[in-house]
This record gives C-alpha cells, structure tokens and sequence, in this order.
C-alpha cells in the first residue's frame, strides 16, 4: 500500500492534537491557538462583534465548544454557508466533584460513565486525569487547565482465579462499586479528599483551599501510534471524534476560497446528547449565524434565505468492517478501513442524510478525487446517532452525516486508517472551496 508523505505527516499531526487533547477544554485550547497562528481573531459573545469580509473569526464557549468561520466577498444571500459540524467529546470516565476515599488503607477515585465508552478496556491501563480546575483569586476566581503526564491511576482486573467465567461471560464492572480507581497509598491523619486537592494544588502552586471546584478526564496516557505491515493504520483515544474535528479545522485553514462564507463548528456534550449550552442542541450555532447576518445588514428574510442555500455536513466516526464479527453488519454495507469516507444513512433520521445530500457529498468527494462508501446499521440492532439530525432540524439546513471508518468505537484505544484521514480531509476541503 502507497502512503504518501502528505497522508503520513497528517496523520502524525492528528495523534499529536489527540495526545496533547486529553479533555474537551484542552482540545479547545489547542484548536484556539492553531487559528490564533493562522490569523483568525477571537471574539468575545459579551462584546460586540464588528466583522469584515473577507475576514476569518473564532469563538469559544464553555471552553469545550469553538466556532470558527470565514466571511466571504461574495453576499452570503448569494451563497449561504458551507458548514460542518464535529464534537470535542468521547465516551469516558470523569471524576465526581468529591472523588477522594479511602478504604483500606488506599486511596479511591470516585468516578461516574460519561457517554457509552466500553468499560473494560479502561483497565490494566495507565490512567490520569486532565481538565479544568476553577481556582479562587482576589477579585473573584479564573480557570486554569491541568494534565498529568504521568500515570496517575489504575483499574486492574480481578485475577482470573477469582472470576472464573471472564472469558466465557465477558468482563462485567459495576459502575458504583467496581469502577474507582486506585490512586496510592492513604495518609493516616488526613482525609482522602484533602490529600487530592493538596496533589492538585502542587500541580499549580497555589494553595489547596483555593481550588473552588475542578472537571477531570480520565484518559490514557499511552501515545498514539501508527501499526500494520505497511504502518497504514493509527491508534489512539478519542479518535471518535477528535479526528472530525482535526479534519474540518485543516480543512478550514487550507481552504482557498475566499467568495463563500464557511462556518466550522466543534461541539461539547453529544456524547450525552447535546443538551446543554454547550452543545449542538443549544443555541450556540444559531447565536452565531444570526450575529454574522445582523452583522453584515442582512434581514431576517435575507437570513432565512441564506440558510436555504446552505449546507452543513455532519462529521463523526463510522464504523469499519471487523473480519471477526461478520455478522454484526449489514450485508452489502461493509466498511472499508483506508477505503474513503462514509456517508451514514437510517431510515430513522438517526443521521440527517437523504439522497440529495449524500449526492451533494459525492459529488465533493469526485470533486476531491477520493473514494467514498455508504453504511447502514443492521435492522435488528440500535444505531447510533449524531449532531447531524439535532442541526438539520434546528437550523432547517440540508445536511448528510459523513465519518471516516474505524475500529473498536468507544474504547479507550481506537483504529482507524492513515489514508482516511487525508481523504476526509480532501472532501471537506472541496466543500469550503466550492
């Protein structure tokens, strides 16, 4: 198999942003500073916004969530917008707000399931945390990012002399009692959660009794890695789907376009459903597109008819085809990992595709000169679903759901294809050019 240098280097960028991304606010953070180098201004949703065609704008809220878009020459009357979505988010473990105890002589994190991650394969592995901590100041309080390199915390198994049947039955971990995490050694004559903040409080150098509250990620803290004969695939965590958010940000840095309005849009929550300020089913989307129109003089008619002509694309993860597990697919729908993106149709309306969206996305991937694939989920078994038809329905814009193809959704440790990626790439950038 041909990789090409431009594949290789993009998806070795893409592991970098996933390791350095170990928490939605610190994905956010990373994204802010990519389009702060590349010259977008960042705007603040409490001031107002004086905006200029032909200039590029970001703006964040909740600090897990990130607009970015580019005002074009052309009137976006004319034009409408060139969307995409993504969100910042994976399924994981995240630390209660009083997460230290001790039992034995050890001290516990306390932990509750965020999204649908696949429990067990968060352990024997080495853990840590990362997130935000609000910390108290003179004149109120700020909030300051924290990761942990090293690893700080443990699930390990039950040996197998003590769970007999794991093999047979599958491991199984109650998610109040089984799931803590081993964190070390208790200190007799100081409480649990006392000996945690003070661990915190090193960290930033500041005093223990500041920390007003925190939001922890646990995340693994093995790198990314390319694997196969040919070093054709990538592993890593949270490519479902920090990978769509990488690919629609090089996308919108690389497009050339400079008549149409393209608008990338990075959620946080969907993963719980998106019901939150921060999320696709909150206003943050609209908020934006309505401040660009009034913005630049247009009325609510003009603004009506500028979403009318736009398009949105709706960017997760797909599900490849497993050789081992045939027969969870449906026939005439397998997958292929390093084959091209996939566009994802339900019956439903669990994705927002139809046949003139998908249609619009083939013709950006002939555009592209890259393949694509279809997929549908096997009748017989719960599908998942997207920011797609949240948007779609929202917003009333015509929108498909798209993903690049991997392996192992939800689990601490993902696969997908190095070529995918770049493909991916390719077709959204045919979209902003267009």
């Amino acid at each position: 198999m041909n990789i090409s240098t431009q594949a290789h280097a993009l998806a070795k960028d893409l592991l970098n942003f996933i390791d350095l991304s170990p928490s939605p606010w610190h994905a956010v953070d990373y994204i802010e500073q990519q389009l702060l180098n590349a010259g977008f201004a960042k705007l603040d949703e409490t001031q107002a916004w004086q905006l200029s065609t032909g200039n590029r704008y970001f703006v964040v809220r909740g600090g897990a969530s990130i607009i970015a878009f580019t005002l074009g020459n052309k009137p976006i009357i004319n034009t409408g917008f060139r969307m995409v979505g993504a969100h910042t988010d994976s399924p994981s473990l995240r630390l209660k707000p009083k997460a230290a105890y001790e039992t034995d002589g050890l001290l516990r994190i306390g932990v509750e399931v965020y999204g649908g991650p696949i429990l067990a394969t968060f352990t024997d592995r080495d853990l840590s945390i990362a997130g935000r901590v609000t910390v108290r100041t003179e004149t109120g309080h700020t909030i300051k990012l924290l990761k942990f390199d090293n690893a700080l915390m443990r699930l390990p198994n039950l040996a197998i002399h003590m769970n007999r049947e794991v093999n047979e039955k599958g491991l199984k971990l109650n998610k109040q009692t089984e799931l803590p995490l081993l964190f070390g050694e208790s200190e007799a004559g100081i409480e649990a959660d006392q000996q945690f903040l003070a661990y915190i409080a090193e960290a930033l150098n500041i005093a223990p009794q500041d920390i007003l509250t925190f939001e922890f990620n646990v995340f693994d803290t093995q790198k990314g890695a390319f694997w196969g004969a040919h070093q054709e695939f990538i592993t890593n965590s949270q490519l479902d789907n920090l990978a769509s958010c990488h690919a629609a940000i090089t996308a919108l840095l690389n497009s050339t376009n400079q008549e149409t309005s393209n608008i990338c849009a990075l959620f946080d929550h969907e993963e719980v459903g998106s019901e939150s300020a921060t999320g696709a089913s909150g206003s943050f989307l609209s908020d934006v597109i309505n401040r660009i129109t009034s913005n630049t003089g247009m009325s609510e008619e003009d603004r009506l008819r500028a979403l009318a002509l736009s398009f949105f694309v709706s960017a997760d993860m797909a599900h490849a085809y497993h050789p081992n597990h045939s027969g969870a697919y449906e026939p005439c729908h397998h997958v292929m990992v390093n084959q091209g993106p996939v566009i994802k149709t339900n019956a439903n309306q669990r994705y927002a595709s139809n046949a003139d969206t998908a249609a619009r996305f083939i013709s950006m991937c002939e555009r592209a000169n890259v393949p694509f694939q279809q997929y549908a989920h096997r009748t017989d078994l719960g599908c998942g679903s997207t920011i797609g038809p949240i948007l779609a329905s929202g917003l009333g814009v015509a929108s498909v759901d798209v993903g690049s193809p991997m392996w192992a959704m939800h689990s601490i440790r993902e696969s997908a294809g190095v070529l995918d990626h770049h493909y991916m790439i390719e077709a959204l950038k045919a979209l902003f050019n267009n």
